[in-house]
Formats: C-alpha cells, structure tokens, sequence
C-alpha cells in the first residue's frame, strides 16, 4: 500500500470506531467464505463486519485514544463495527462461535474503552435493550399499581365499616 492509501485507510477504521455503538474483536483463522457470509448475514442487524490489517487498526486505535488492544491485535483480525444494541452483536458473535469453533472473539471496545473477550463474553450474558426496557416498564407498572392500591385502601375501608354499621343496625332492629 502506498502511504497515502494507508492513512485513508487508518481514517476509515478510526472513523468507523468513532460512528459505531462499540467494535468487537475476533479471529476468524479457519472459517470458509461461506461461514464468513453466514456470520456477515447474522450480525446485518447489528454491526457490519469486516477484516482489517492489525497495522492499520493499532493506529486508528490511538488515534481514539484507546489503549490495551495490543494483544487483541495479533492473528488475522476482523471486526464487527456495532451500530445498533452492542448486547446483541455480542450474543450474535458468541451463538455463531458455538457452532463454528474457529470463530474467536479477542476483545471490543465499547464507550470508548478497551474490552478484555471475558468482558465480551459478560457483554453477550446482558439482556438486550428491549428486555431490560420491558423489565422497567414492569417495575414502574407495579409501582404505579402499589400507588393506586394504597390511595384507594381507606376509601374502600370506609365503604365496608359504614356497610358493617348499616348491617349492624338492620339486625339490631
């Protein structure tokens, strides 16, 4: 590569990094064309997939100010750029690596910091950002139901003594 094609490309890789919800690592050695477009078409939803040149990677990562990837980036590495629920890129990746043993993730970044793969691997274990959403919307409807159960109580405590009173005084007559 001439050196300008080389700057233009650690631009792309850190321009990527820098649009991207988060990117997760892997080594792909072993895995056939065919896989690799399965795995592209699993991960459409969530990241775009791509191999890079560790080289370039390594600058465009500095160029983020991101450290601690430097053992990631050895052996061929591709690149699973996040654009949408970085949890689910991450179940996506770990779901295609259990069937597909040569698939290894090697670690991410996520908010501008360096993953570890075990962190990736807590990061796929999460609920997705639906599930904890439906979680919440959970907790405030039951916090909302507790509300009104409490507000309503002595109105309805106050409707059954006055019943009680009126039965009371219908037997004593």
């Amino acid at each position: 590569m001439v050196r300008q094609e080389k700057t233009a490309a650690v631009e792309d890789v850190r321009q990527r990094i820098a649009e991207s919800n988060g990117a997760l690592l892997t080594e792909y050695r072993g895995l056939t064309v065919p896989e690799m477009r399965s795995l592209r078409g699993e991960l459409r939803a969530h990241a775009v997939y791509a191999v890079v040149k560790n080289s370039l990677t390594r600058f465009a990562v500095k160029g983020e100010g991101i450290e601690g990837l430097d053992e990631a980036l050895t052996g061929p590495t591709a690149i699973a750029f996040v654009h949408g629920d970085p949890v689910a890129a991450a179940k996506a990746l770990r779901e295609f690596a259990r069937t597909h043993h040569a698939l290894v993730v090697k670690g991410g970044i996520l908010d501008g910091r360096a993953l570890s793969a075990e962190e990736v691997s807590k990061l796929a274990d999460l609920d997705s950002r639906e599930v904890t959403l439906a979680k919440l919307a959970g907790v405030f409807k039951a916090s909302l139901f507790k509300a009104a159960y409490i507000f309503a109580a002595p109105a309805t405590k106050a409707v059954r003594t006055i019943d009680a009173l009126r039965e009371k005084q219908e037997s004593a007559a």
